[in-house]
């Protein structure tokens, strides 16, 4: 079985990067797109996401120094190496260099992003209020 194909928008994006984010940013892209075959994948708010049903689990983005890889509901992995971001659920990794990549680390951490969300997809309907999807 072949793996999905990257779609042109965050080839692209992965394209615009220079020199290590972008081996950075295309290494995180095949990662995700392998371990989230049925994920839909878009560039969203100008970063590459992953979505599951309309949620966003997980995606990246170049920062000024790094490339910072985000679980929206990663603060509820219980996973030490995932970095609390912002006043809601996220957490975060930041890279500067490939050999910094744990594969094994990201796969774990994708298979609690399936099994654990929070849902950010209706947080404007509900006025800013996380909700716990089972």
């Amino acid at each position: 079985m072949t793996p999905p194909q990257i779609p042109a928008d965050i080839t692209a994006y992965n394209a615009s990067q220079d020199g290590e984010y972008k081996a950075i940013c295309m290494r995180l892209a095949h990662i995700l797109i392998t371990n989230l075959p049925n994920a839909e994948c878009k560039i969203w708010h100008a970063h590459p996401v992953w979505f599951i049903e309309g949620n966003p689990i997980v995606g990246y983005s170049k920062l000024k120094d790094c490339v910072r890889l985000l679980f929206w509901s990663g603060q509820s992995f219980d996973e030490p190496e995932l970095v609390p971001e912002g006043s809601f659920k996220a957490a975060e990794v930041r890279y500067v260099s490939t050999q910094q990549i744990n594969i094994s680390a990201i796969k774990h951490w994708l298979k609690k992003a399936q099994a654990i969300q929070w849902d950010y997809k209706n947080i404007v309907k509900r006025r800013g209020k996380l909700v716990r999807l089972s």
